[in-house]
């Protein structure tokens, strides 16, 4: 008599569900341990979430940010500033499977993604550029100066 072994199949593992806590969990833990970091670059590099992955770069000028968003097309993109928030949102679409093929694996999805910048207040956000090609998304966040105390004299009477 032959034996039938049934195997119960590889669970797909999501990575990014996976990771993104841990991700969570070390922004938290630097933003503790560096509170300064905003007021220094003037960008939260480390806000809301870890997607898209991001560099940002300061300049004497502005601050830079770059980030990696590979598959998708400007439309697909949304860069917008309210209360001196950078947001960078974006929704990502999966490839469609194919109706005659059973999935073996799924890493390809469709999801929403949102990351969030607080600015500085030496940051102007009424003249942000951005820029998207290749995948990745360029934005430039011109600084301004600060406005100093006035200064006025008093006459003695």
């Amino acid at each position: 008599m032959t034996k039938i072994v049934v195997r119960n199949p590889i669970p797909v593992i999501d990575r990014d569900s996976f990771l993104t806590p841990f991700d969570k969990m070390f922004d938290e833990i630097v933003n503790k341990s560096f509170p300064q970091i905003n007021e220094t670059v003037g960008v939260n590099p480390f806000g809301n979430s870890a997607y898209p992955r991001v560099n940002v770069y300061e300049y004497d000028e502005k601050i830079g940010i770059i980030a990696e968003i590979p598959g998708l097309q400007k439309k697909d993109l949304n860069v917008e500033v309210e209360e001196g928030v950078l947001t960078i949102s974006g929704d990502k679409h999966g490839v469609e499977a194919d109706k005659d093929a059973k999935v073996l694996r799924r890493e390809l999805k469709h999801s929403s993604f949102k990351r969030s910048f607080t600015l500085g207040d030496l940051l102007d956000g009424e003249n942000i550029s951005a820029n998207f090609k290749d995948g990745l998304l360029s934005i430039e966040i011109p600084k301004i100066e600060p406005e100093l105390p006035k200064k006025h004299f008093v006459k003695i009477k």
